[in-house]
């Protein structure tokens, strides 16, 4: 069975490395610092379970796990966060990711992790999994649960100071398309995108890094 661990941070993915091989030495262990890297590592290997950072430099891993999977459909994802909150890890497992842990677990939990979601099944860490379940009931908890799946990449890719005709670009989709969509996230948020950054930042979608890109087409 192959791993591929995708952080942008290398002494955490030498750290998770080194650990992986000591305590499971038959695993294939491959690292990405990004998606373009790691996109490198699925066209050359074959990747059983990716260990995805939902943090990544300028990336979402909540919209890139959808891309990697459409392109990699029995590819098995288990998110690998510093954040704890039940919100994110609902969002996170939506995408269609298999697991979800958190940096402050134990070295151990990783590796149930890794062989129950390599058995096809999924895991959640079981206090994450007690808030999650213990909050439910609020139907208001997530405001990406008000957006499509479109949407949420473009409020997510706003977030990020990309601009509109980088979004186009990048979903595939004309300009026009993105400012309509733009209208929509507006309404739905009750938010201008000027406020994205904040609330993405605020629900733990994407980290405090400053993004350079301007908003300007």
């Amino acid at each position: 069975m192959n791993v591929l661990i995708v952080d942008d941070h290398a002494v955490v993915r030498e750290g998770y490395r080194a650990l992986l091989n000591a305590m499971m030495p038959t695993l294939g262990v491959f690292d990405a610092g990004d998606s373009a890297n790691a996109f490198d590592v699925l066209g050359e290997k074959t990747i059983d379970i990716m260990i995805l950072d939902i943090n990544l430099a300028n990336e979402s891993g909540l919209v890139l796990a959808s891309q990697f999977l459409e392109k990699y459909p029995k590819l098995k994802i288990i998110f690998f966060s510093m954040f704890e909150d039940s919100v994110i890890l609902q969002r996170a497992m939506q995408t269609g990711a298999m697991g979800y842990i958190s940096k402050s677990s134990p070295p151990d939990t990783l590796i149930s992790a890794i062989k129950v979601v390599g058995k096809g099944q999924e895991y959640i860490e079981r206090a994450l999994a007690v808030n999650l379940a213990n909050q439910l009931l609020d139907t208001n908890m997530d405001l990406s649960t008000k957006l499509t799946k479109r949407e949420f990449e473009i409020f997510i890719a706003i977030a990020m100071k990309k601009s509109r005709v980088a979004i186009a670009d990048e979903l595939g989709v004309s300009s026009k398309t993105i400012s309509n969509a733009l209208t929509v996230i507006k309404r739905k948020l009750n938010a201008s995108p000027s406020d994205f950054t904040g609330l993405a930042s605020k629900y733990g979608y994407i980290g405090n890094s400053e993004f350079s890109t301007s908003l300007n087409d």
